[in-house]
């Protein structure tokens, strides 16, 4: 027994929701007059960056201080504002197939399965995925409702992806990986853009943003933008009725009064609607406020105060339950609903220690406070619950040599599960020329229990008079471990090529896996089931990225991902699901992405990808998901400096292809080939 496609669809609908964007208008046409002395410059004038200056952007996510990519001794790749404008994307998840290090796979209209270094499965919880400094993923299930991380593509400056765990800094969740979504400075976001457009599978969208001074010191920006997705099919090519609309809105501020200090203010809030392909429509509506504090002591020392509050409610029809040859209902369908606050206080300080050592060090303290409305099939226990978070860190980087440097640290969390957790890390790097590093790491990560973990039931009370569930959370659930081995190499190599190499060896304990119970008295029957930890196993493989400058008009991308699993069932324990449910991974995936300057008004840009079969649980049994290749083609006119005009293809190989199959027995869900055209204007 395994958690249906219901268990993970989510969606959200409001009332009116283009209003929100006609109020952003509305307000511009009011306050254009006062505020829009400092506008973006033109299109013309937007600087594109060389070879040499994309390996000296600065990243945050690697050390939690700024340093130059080239020498960020991590498995780190950088989607820039460019590469998501130049791609297509019409969404986060899209955008993130710009980064060969992820395996992302789109199940129906409004879902996706996004990991690295693999455990990409229904419920993938080893990947953290941060915007702005925000943690997005849910205590429900340690993974992230994708279908509720949006933003205007445009106003994200970049996306940083990390392979490989980061839990010495970022905590518990970093296992595999980490995407931190960095934002624009509303500084940058001067004046006014507003994008419209529309096709067969993004039916329409529209986007607004503007942005002001409210004096020579704050900056704000305010967007809101709104789509409306189609259906994805069956594989017989019929509809399979999860349509998708939603709307977001929100702000952001700056204060500079002083050279010393930032203060930044932002917030959001979306609402929305999904149909679901089981029947059904799923609701969900949220919203986040964030402060940020960044004072700078001197050139060598600097601190961040950071303080956010998310709130999130889910309202999800679950379908009935039944055997597996549908002879017997064991629950009838009903409706869960969820409400989710989140507290985070989160203190940073870097500095130098002598002129060898530099420090960052901090501590953090996160409450959420989480309330269900159980449904027949699908509940968790206790309905109502409050959990702290406490956690604290440090990391030293000692320069051994002019250019060489080693780094140890370690974050200590402590947790209301299984109390206190430890996460050491220790990397070496060495700088081989001011173009090319050698780096190599050692790390232990955990990923915390949660309510599915520890709280969840599937009541079945028409089943058994004695017996009240199928499965229920192991009480006894411990956190998963990883300990993580990594080698790595970043070079740039003359003006036109960059690249790099990052092999990996990874050892899994206590992994998730459903156990039996003892025989039912009366029955005879092994249930309920219930979560363990009899899985442990490795995973291995590399990542290839390149970057050709090929001609000044001409840049190309390639990656190339080999990875290989091996989850088994530890010596003398059991698992229902046969060490099966916890991966989902191709071995292979090859993506090219080509970016072509055909003159100073035309691009045309094309996304390749490839990704390999790969293997999922039915029940205990495998299946397979087919290897499959598809081709993303966008070309736009630049019709002047403010103004552009773009049609974009998608999976534009096959009519309907496979990407991912959602827990038996739900259908499976097929993603069409799209096209849709663009308007967008800056002011």
């Amino acid at each position: 027994m395994i958690i249906t496609a219901a268990h993970t669809q989510k969606v959200f609908w409001f009332s009116n929701p283009k209003t929100w964007v006609l109020i952003v208008l509305s307000m511009v046409a009011e306050s254009t007059t006062g505020l829009a002395q400092n506008v973006l410059p033109p299109s013309s004038e937007l600087k594109k960056l060389s070879m040499e200056e994309l390996m000296n952007i600065e990243v945050t996510s690697v050390s939690r201080r700024q340093e130059k990519l080239s020498e960020a001794a991590s498995a780190i790749q950088v989607i820039t504002q460019e590469d998501i404008k130049r791609s297509g994307a019409t969404s986060l998840p899209e955008a993130l197939r710009l980064a060969g290090n992820l395996h992302i796979a789109q199940k129906n209209s409004h879902d996706w399965a996004i990991s690295a270094r693999g455990f990409n499965t229904d419920l993938a919880n080893k990947l953290l995925v941060l915007i702005d400094g925000r943690t997005v993923y849910t205590p429900l299930f340690s993974g992230v409702f994708w279908d509720r991380q949006d933003y205007l593509l445009e106003d994200i400056e970049r996306i940083e992806v990390i392979s490989g765990p980061g839990s010495t800094l970022w905590g518990s969740n970093a296992v595999n990986g980490i995407i931190n979504v960095i934002t624009k400075d509303s500084h940058d976001t001067q004046g006014l853009y507003v994008e419209a457009g529309g096709g067969t599978q993004f039916r329409d969208f529209i986007g607004a943003r503007y942005g002001g001074m409210l004096d020579s010191t704050v900056s704000f920006r305010v967007y809101a933008k709104y789509f409306d997705r189609d259906d994805s099919v069956f594989p017989n090519g019929e509809d399979a009725s999860d349509s998708w609309r939603m709307g977001q809105s929100g702000f952001r501020m700056e204060a500079k009064p002083s050279q010393k200090n930032i203060y930044t203010l932002q917030g959001d809030y979306y609402e929305g609607r999904e149909n679901l392909s089981t029947g059904g429509k799923s609701t969900a509506r949220g919203m986040n406020i964030l402060g940020r504090w960044t004072h700078t002591f001197s050139d060598n020392s600097a601190m961040i105060l950071q303080l956010y509050y998310d709130r999130t409610n889910l309202v999800l029809p679950v379908p009935e339950s039944t055997t597996d040859d549908n002879s017997t209902v064991l629950a009838p369908a009903g409706t869960l609903k969820d409400a989710l606050d989140t507290y985070d206080l989160d203190f940073q300080h870097s500095f130098h220690l002598g002129k060898r050592n530099n420090v960052v060090w901090g501590l953090g303290y996160r409450r959420t406070h989480d309330e269900v409305d159980n449904a027949p099939a699908l509940a968790f226990e206790p309905m109502v619950l409050n959990r702290n978070l406490y956690s604290s860190f440090v990391q030293d980087e000692f320069m051994i040599a002019r250019n060489c440097f080693f780094t140890l640290g370690t974050k200590i969390e402590h947790n209301d599960y299984t109390g206190f957790e430890y996460e050491p890390s220790t990397r070496i790097q060495f700088n081989i020329t001011n173009r090319q590093t050698l780096w190599a790491a050692a790390s232990r990560a955990v990923r915390i229990p949660s309510r599915v973990d520890r709280h969840i039931r599937l009541p079945t009370p028409a089943f058994s008079p004695v017996m009240e569930n199928l499965l229920i959370g192991g009480s006894n659930f411990k956190s998963e471990t990883v300990i993580a081995y990594e080698l790595g190499y970043r070079a740039q190599f003359g003006s036109k090529i960059s690249g790099s190499l990052s092999l990996f060896y990874n050892i899994y304990d206590r992994v998730r896996s459903t156990s039996l119970s003892p025989p039912d008295p009366v029955f005879g029957l092994p249930f309920p089931l219930f979560y363990e930890n009899n899985l442990e196993g490795e995973t291995s493989g590399f990542e290839l990225a390149l970057t050709i400058q090929a001609f000044d008009w001409w840049r190309l991308k390639c990656d190339y991902t080999l990875f290989h699993s091996d989850i088994r069932v530890k010596h003398d324990q059991t698992d229902f699901n046969n060490a099966l449910n916890e991966t989902a991974d191709p071995t292979h995936r090859a993506s090219l992405h080509s970016f072509i300057n055909l003159s100073r008004k035309i691009e045309f840009d094309m996304n390749l990808r490839y990704v390999g079969s790969f293997t999922f649980n039915v029940s205990g049994t495998p299946d397979t998901v087919h290897d499959y290749t598809e081709l993303d083609v966008r070309l736009t006119w630049l019709l002047s400096e403010n103004f552009e005009l773009s049609f974009t293809g998608q999976n534009l190989l096959h009519n309907h292809h496979l990407e991912y199959v959602i827990s038996n027995p739900n259908p499976r869900v097929e993603i069409e080939r799209s096209v849709y055209g663009k308007i967008a204007w800056k002011f």
